[in-house]
């Protein structure tokens, strides 16, 4: 079985999803650094088209931007064979797009719980898919799967979000499995990094007025860690086969946390969380 040391990031294209902002953005930076050529795939067309200027100014590399809503399944799977057409030299897949909804399992409705699986994992597997023969078709390519602190641990108010990234976890290591030897392959579980997902996040439709926003302030208050840094931590990843990620204090500690009290962490964190409110 055949392994590889390091990924060449001259090799061919890198593909990120989730590419207009926060760490897909710096992914897009770091990698054109490292001599990448790009295909950055956002569903807002504005903001994608300035990081895609941004990298061509900075770097002087190759970029192509495709405006897609992950959202919409039949959308994702026309990407998938055009970014297979139209991307032959592709050698690193992230698929990094992700949402946020917040509310309990009651409160979400099944159209809203349906809309962030669809786009937190089912395409991931489609965009997976779609490129696999690709990936399979240069030695020494990577896959890197976006996964979450809460694909480690499930807190309430978190089950849709967190039903989504623990699949791509299960996801991911089952294809890293079958894939040994051939295939690089990571799974990143970001802490709380400081992006737009707080104020970008959708609520319950059932949760509104005052108790909305303070869902979105608690939930801002957590994400401190700057994204620049998460992206050069990915990319080193990548670039060591690193098999698993975990970015940030705010993911190791729960992950130890889950390993060693895995039946009781949930009511450990809700005490920890019921003094640091106190304390505030």
């Amino acid at each position: 079985m055949q392994r590889y040391e390091h990924y060449d990031f001259t090799a061919g294209t890198a593909i990120v999803t989730g590419a207009a902002c926060g760490i897909g953005e710096q992914l897009a930076y770091a990698l054109a650094r490292r001599g990448s050529s790009l295909a950055l795939v956002d569903r807002d067309a504005d903001r994608l088209e300035r990081v895609a200027r941004q990298v061509r100014e900075r770097a002087g590399q190759t970029v192509a931007t495709y405006v897609v809503d992950l959202g919409d399944d039949e959308a994702t799977h026309a990407l998938g064979k055009r970014l297979a057409a139209e991307h032959p030299d592709a050698t690193l897949l992230i698929n990094n797009a992700g949402v946020a909804l917040g509310g309990s399992f009651e409160q979400v409705s099944e159209e809203e719980f349906d809309w962030l699986m669809a786009i937190n994992y089912r395409a991931v597997v489609t965009l997976t898919r779609a490129l696999l023969p690709t990936l399979r078709a240069h030695p020494g390519s990577h896959l890197v799967n976006m996964s979450s602190l809460f694909g480690l641990i499930a807190p309430a108010g978190q089950v849709a979000y967190s039903t989504s990234k623990f699949a791509v976890r299960g996801f991911t290591e089952g294809l890293r499995a079958e894939l040994a030897g051939q295939v690089g392959v990571t799974v990143v579980h970001p802490g709380g990094i400081r992006t737009g997902i707080a104020q970008n996040a959708r609520l319950a439709a059932s949760i509104a007025g005052p108790a909305a926003e303070q869902e979105r302030k608690t939930f801002s208050k957590l994400l401190t860690y700057p994204p620049e840094k998460a992206a050069a931590e990915i990319v080193a990843a990548v670039e060591h086969r690193r098999p698993r990620l975990l970015i940030a204090v705010s993911a190791r500690i729960p992950d130890i946390l889950a390993r060693l009290t895995p039946g009781r962490y949930p009511a450990i964190l809700a005490a920890f969380q019921q003094l640091s409110t106190r304390r505030r």
